[in-house]
């Protein structure tokens, strides 16, 4: 086991995509709630959520400042009709 030890993720390292991040934070969520982890389990998984959390603000951040682009610097309100075309 000490050759998958050394394979697993470090805290620190950013995910692949978006979808990544949130699939990893759901598995995250539910190997905490389970009560089955270790109290060092327990943080390293919290350090892991906190760096994946980040990752997942800044990319919202990102697709907001490109949409703010792409409409000319104003929020445009949504509505379920204005997703259908």
């Amino acid at each position: 086991m000490p050759a998958k030890r050394a394979a697993a993720k470090s805290p620190l390292d950013e995910p692949a995509s978006y979808e990544a991040a949130q699939a990893e934070l759901q598995e995250l969520a539910q190997a905490m709630e389970s009560g089955t982890l270790s109290l060092a389990q327990m943080l390293e998984g919290y350090r892991r959520a906190s760096v994946l959390l980040r990752y997942c603000h800044a990319q919202l951040d990102a697709v907001e400042q490109q949409i703010l682009q792409i409409d000319g610097g104003e929020f445009k309100p949504w509505t379920p009709e204005a997703g259908k075309h």
